[in-house]
């Protein structure tokens, strides 16, 4: 959804919030607030989904409307938030102090060009073999194809990638980083995926799966990566000040020289 159709819609919604003050109340809302929900609802859909959750279902059109499109959106914005928000949380600043590293829209270019065409090819593929198939058989099957076909598929790209955004520049550093990580990453997925897919079996249509998964995949990676990057943080401490400091002095990462081959981040995306 672009910055233009937004200012537009909330100019609408400005528009007719004087109407709106006068009396008119919108359909499923209080009217305690009647100028927000006159923008709310423009933003969102109109006044034909007033009183219904609207974000939501701007949000299912744009997908129904731009899939692949919406999709790369979404998980280019949840992988740099991911990566920003776990900068924060360790501590982890560029050498001008900043938590908005080099790290941050690499990120987010990996889960737009990269993550989401893969996972809406590949959730696509999985949905198109287990078409119109609701049978229990059916739904163990695809649980099953997913954790053993499509997430070694995707995880192994997603440590590729890793490598190559953490510094990685020969083919020895980015297979040591596959070899090192992958079996690692396939737990957290294995634990994880069964779950997530049959909770998209029950209660999702087919068209949220890819952005459900994405979800969780930010969950799980923000906290993977928090830990990760103090561990290398306290590593790199330890390294260059002993034990002693290791707890009491700061600095940060680019103040110290790299520790051998670029490890995981966090869990790619299940699906």
């Amino acid at each position: 959804m672009s910055v233009k159709f937004e200012s537009e819609t909330i100019r609408r919604g400005v528009e007719k919030a004087r109407d709106l003050l006068d009396g008119e109340s919108i359909p499923g809302t209080s009217g305690k607030r009647p100028l927000r929900a006159a923008i709310g609802t423009a933003i969102t859909g109109g006044r034909g989904n007033a009183g219904t959750k609207g974000y939501l279902a701007a949000y299912i059109k744009q997908i129904e409307e731009n899939p692949l499109r919406t999709k790369m959106l979404t998980a280019g914005t949840l992988a740099g938030a991911q990566e920003l928000i776990a900068s924060w949380l360790a501590k982890d600043r560029n050498k001008h102090g900043n938590y908005f590293t080099s790290r941050v829209p690499k990120m987010a270019a990996y889960g737009a060009l990269l993550s989401a065409p893969v996972g809406h090819f590949l959730i696509w593929l999985l949905q198109k073999v287990f078409s119109n198939r609701t049978s229990l058989r059916s739904k163990i099957l695809q649980i099953l194809a997913s954790n053993l076909i499509i997430a070694p598929i995707q995880n192994s790209i997603y440590l590729v990638a890793m490598a190559l955004i953490a510094g990685a520049r020969t083919f020895h550093q980015v297979r040591a980083t596959v070899r090192i990580s992958f079996w690692k990453v396939m737990k957290v997925s294995w634990v994880t995926s069964p779950i997530c897919l049959a909770f998209a079996q029950k209660f999702l249509p087919d068209q949220l799966w890819v952005p459900f998964f994405n979800l969780v995949s930010f969950v799980i990676g923000t906290y993977i990566n928090t830990v990760t990057k103090k561990k290398r943080l306290a590593a790199l401490r330890k390294k260059h000040f002993g034990s002693a400091g290791a707890s009491s002095v700061g600095g940060r990462p680019e103040d110290y020289p790299p520790m051998g081959p670029p490890g995981s981040i966090g869990p790619n995306p299940p699906y």
